[in-house]
């Protein structure tokens, strides 16, 4: 299956959804999405920071590997 190309913009706010989904983090926030260098296919981002706010740190890690499991099937970051 192939995934879908995304702007930053666009999986920035595809990922503070679903984190903010996820137990724990409903106060959390993305704060950004950066390119993974020379992946070629696949998931090709990653998020490298996270906003806690009143989340603790262990349910945001947990929230956070389990937004790139599930958008990193399905999205990739597209560079228009």
């Amino acid at each position: 299956m192939a995934s879908i190309g995304k702007t930053a913009a666009e999986l920035a706010e595809l990922a503070n959804a679903a984190l903010r989904e996820q137990p724990g983090c409903a106060s959390a926030t993305v704060a950004g999405l950066s390119a993974l260098p020379k992946v070629r296919s696949g998931r090709n981002w990653e998020i490298p920071g996270v906003i806690l706010g009143d989340s603790l740190i262990s349910d945001v890690d947990r929230g956070v590997i389990t937004v790139h499991h599930q958008l990193g099937r399905k999205y990739h970051l597209s560079s228009e």
